[in-house]
Formats: structure tokens, C-alpha cells, sequence
């Protein structure tokens, strides 16, 4: 078992109106190395001045969750079916809308990592699978997580088995 822990910290502002709901979702997120970045509500869910368009919001967290660990089990899974990876890309991206409860929820994170490698297409789809299935995240969340792998043959492609 392992543990893992955020700090988020937020403060109000004197001149703004928390009761009516008029005030700053800016706040920060520290993680136990150290970093620390500075988060807001998205401004799709909560209008400027009171959400910053410049912060990472919890649902571009998620996303980029979701990719991290995807990727990190895929380069795991590579190495060890002897697949050299040189480059990994990932333009995911994550739809918030109505869930079939009528909640507002990310109902479906698509992944679509562009890799730079020696394998073929049939054993990158077999990687991108087995990673799913073993990504942490992927696994503790009920959003549908779809896996586009975009392929470019590079003209060095190798057969593994």
C-alpha cells in the first residue's frame, strides 16, 4: 500500500463577497517534493475574474493524470517486450457533461499518444491495451478512458514477440 498527499491551500480575499459567491477559486496545490502550481476552477465552470484561465484546473489535473500514468505503463510494458521507445507525445483530452444521472462529470478522457519506436503497429495496440489495463488511474475511476494511438511508420519498424 502506498500513500499519497496533495496540500491545497486557498485564502480569502478581503475585498471580495464569498457569500455571494464572488470570489477568487485561485489556489495552490503542493505536492510532498516540493512543486507546487498554482490552480483554479476552470473557466468554463466558474466565469473570469473569480477562476484564471492561466491556472491548471482540476479537470486538466484529471486528463493529465490519466495520460501520465498511461504513458508510464506503457514505457514499462515496451522495455520489457524489447521495444525501444525514443519519443512519447500525448494530446489528450477530456469531455465534462452530463453523466446519465444528469451530473456534471469528465464522462470520457481520449487518450491519442504519438510514439517514436521500433515496433509495429499490431505490438503498439497490444502495449496501449496491456497499459490500460494495469494504469493506476485508469483503474480507479469510472470515466470511460478510450486509447487512440496515432501511428506514423518511421521506416524502422521491428517485429516482437
Amino acid at each position: 500500500m502506498s500513500t499519497y498527499v496533495a496540500e491545497i491551500e486557498w485564502k480569502a480575499n478581503p475585498e471580495e463577497d464569498f457569500r455571494r459567491g464572488r470570489y477568487s477559486r485561485v489556489h495552490e496545490i503542493r505536492f510532498d517534493n516540493g512543486l507546487a502550481i498554482r490552480a483554479s476552477a476552470s473557466p468554463s465552470v466558474v466565469p473570469q475574474p473569480f477562476a484564471d484561465p492561466t491556472a491548471v484546473d482540476p479537470e486538466e489535473l484529471m486528463v493529465a493524470a490519466l495520460s501520465s500514468c498511461h504513458m508510464m505503463s506503457f514505457l514499462d510494458l515496451a522495455r520489457r517486450a524489447g521495444v525501444t521507445v525514443r519519443a512519447y507525445h500525448d494530446a489528450a483530452e477530456g469531455i465534462l457533461e452530463k453523466n446519465a444521472d444528469g451530473r456534471t462529470a469528465l464522462t470520457k478522457v481520449t487518450l491519442r499518444p504519438r510514439i517514436d519506436c521500433d515496433a509495429d503497429r499490431a505490438t503498439l495496440d497490444d502495449l496501449h491495451h496491456q497499459a490500460h489495463e494495469v494504469c493506476f488511474i485508469a483503474n480507479s475511476v469510472r470515466t470511460d478512458v478510450r486509447v487512440e494511438p496515432v501511428f506514423e511508420s518511421t521506416g524502422k519498424e521491428a517485429h516482437h514477440g
